[in-house]
C-alpha cells in the first residue's frame, strides 16, 4: 500500500482520536471549554493531514519515464505515415557509439599485416 493512501485512511480515526482526547480532557478538568478547543485543533489536524497526503504523493513515481528520450508513452500509436525505420540504413560496426570487434581492424592470425 503507498503512502498516499495509508495517509488517506488515517483522516477519520485521526478525528475520531482528536475527540477522545479533548472529551477525556474535559472530563478530567484539565480544559473547560470542549467545543472551543475543538475546532482550531480540528482544522489543524485535517490542514496537516492534507499537507502530508501531498508530500506522499509528490515523492511517488505516478509516470514512469519513456524508455528512451523521445519516445512516446507505452501504447501510443505512431503518429507518421510510414514505418520510422523504413528508409534508415543499417548501422555500421564501428560507429561513435559502439566500437567494432577487434577483428575488422585487422588484428587477425598475421597482426594486421597482408
Amino acid at each position: 500500500m503507498n503512502r498516499y493512501i495509508l495517509i488517506h485512511r488515517l483522516r477519520g480515526p485521526a478525528i475520531l482520536l482528536l475527540i477522545g482526547v479533548l472529551a477525556l480532557l474535559d472530563q478530567a478538568g484539565v480544559i473547560n471549554h470542549f467545543w472551543h478547543l475543538f475546532w482550531p485543533l480540528l482544522f489543524i489536524t485535517i490542514g496537516v493531514l492534507l499537507l502530508a497526503e501531498r508530500a506522499a504523493l509528490a515523492g511517488e513515481d505516478l509516470y514512469p519515464p519513456p524508455p528512451y528520450p523521445g519516445a512516446p508513452y507505452p501504447g501510443s500509436p505512431y503518429q507518421g505515415g510510414m514505418d520510422p525505420n523504413a528508409g534508415q540504413a543499417p548501422t555500421q560496426p564501428g560507429s561513435a557509439i559502439v566500437p567494432a570487434p577487434p577483428h575488422d581492424f585487422g588484428n587477425g592470425p598475421t597482426g594486421g599485416q597482408s
